[in-house]
């Protein structure tokens, strides 16, 4: 593959990938980047030299983007779909369903293992932010929201869940990079309101769930504007790579 310092998509979270979903997590944060635009015709041969790996992984990883709609796959190649404002926001909307589905659940449990683990990812988010790595807060969040919707024990809720998580993981890098270097007031925030979430599960208090909800997930006009915000600051860092 090509050198790690060029992956836009962490290396060290990829340590027991196969190489094929290796090239498939790449591809997926540059064209949710923007970096890969839509409409982008794919060759396969290029990919595999671009990656340094043979062709099958390549194709393995055009099936798996072709199943999450980034791609088309056509005779000429693979045509690069992308990613609309529209359908980030649905994204959103299919994690309020889970969340608050997962929410009733919680109700009905013991949560105060559950309690105990979250808060100490939460510590893990204020070590992230306290030694500015944005990457590693984002690892924490996703692990975070994972955690609470595994303790459910629901698979056919975790597939969902497991078929949004590239993407949303993708989404997630790109806002949080952006506000680590644009945003930092705004952390506190956000850990605010993850702060508000474990109260509401630990106290099983559905109102306070609702405002941890909407408060979150409000958030999203926000990660579709640091999405575009990170396409500009991208675009404008190749174009000066070329000059």
């Amino acid at each position: 593959m090509t050198k790690s310092n060029e992956f836009l998509y962490p290396t060290k979270w990829l340590s027991k990938a196969s190489a094929g979903d290796r090239v498939a997590y790449e591809l997926r944060m540059r064209i949710i980047s923007g970096l890969i635009e839509s409409g982008t015709i794919l060759s396969e041969n290029k990919l595999a030299a671009d990656f340094s790996v043979s062709r099958s992984p390549v194709r393995e990883a055009l099936k798996i983007l072709a199943t999450e709609n980034m791609i088309r796959l056509e005779r000429m190649g693979a045509v690069v779909i992308g990613l609309t404002e529209k359908e980030i926001e649905e994204i959103y909307d299919v994690r309020l369903l889970i969340e608050t589905f997962v929410f009733e659940r919680l109700v009905k449990m013991d949560t105060t293992a559950l309690v105990k683990e979250l808060s100490k990812i939460l510590e893990m988010m204020k070590i992230a932010i306290k030694y500015q790595d944005p990457d590693e807060f984002s690892f924490q969040d996703v692990r975070f929201h994972e955690t609470i919707i595994r303790t459910i024990d629901h698979s056919h809720i975790f597939m969902i869940w497991n078929h949004l998580k590239p993407t949303m993981e993708s989404l997630i890098l790109l806002s949080m990079r952006l506000r680590f270097d644009e945003k930092y007031d705004d952390l506190a925030r956000i850990l605010t309101n993850h702060e508000l979430y474990i109260e509401a599960i630990r106290t099983k208090d559905r109102a306070r769930m609702i405002e941890s909800l909407h408060q979150n997930f409000d958030d999203v006009q926000g990660k579709v504007e640091d999405l575009w915000m990170s396409q500009q600051i991208l675009s404008k860092g190749v174009e000066q790579d070329h000059d």
